[in-house]
């Protein structure tokens, strides 16, 4: 069995809730989207970049972040990760050597 490299572990020391999209009914044949808490775990969050878009007429700051944590099948693009009131939307996930020991998520997390 591999052995995980402590130091590895030591670094993941973010509390991160996953959220999944929920559609409910609008009553009028659309629904409205919103999010559901799916799972909570530790991770490491790393900045790498940030610019300032305009969105909707106005001006917003995008912070891009990389952030990695023990492997689990659920965390994909569309799901996003809530650190208290800071949300960052997943924009890609990946398993970097193939192991299942470690993902690797590239998100944004948008300031207005």
């Amino acid at each position: 069995m591999a052995q995980t490299n402590p130091s590895a572990i030591g670094r993941m020391r973010r509390r991160l809730v996953l959220e999944a999209p929920v559609a409910a009914p609008d009553g009028l044949g659309g629904a409205t989207r919103s999010f559901a808490a799916i799972g909570a775990f530790w991770a490491q969050l790393e900045w790498l970049s940030g610019v300032e878009q305009w969105r909707e007429w106005r001006p917003e700051q995008v912070g891009r972040y990389r952030v990695t944590l023990r492997w689990r099948g659920d965390v994909d693009a569309g799901k996003r990760l809530r650190d208290g009131p800071r949300l960052f939307d997943i924009r890609a996930a990946a398993d970097p050597d193939g192991s299942r020991r470690r993902l690797v998520c590239l998100v944004e997390e948008v300031v207005p």
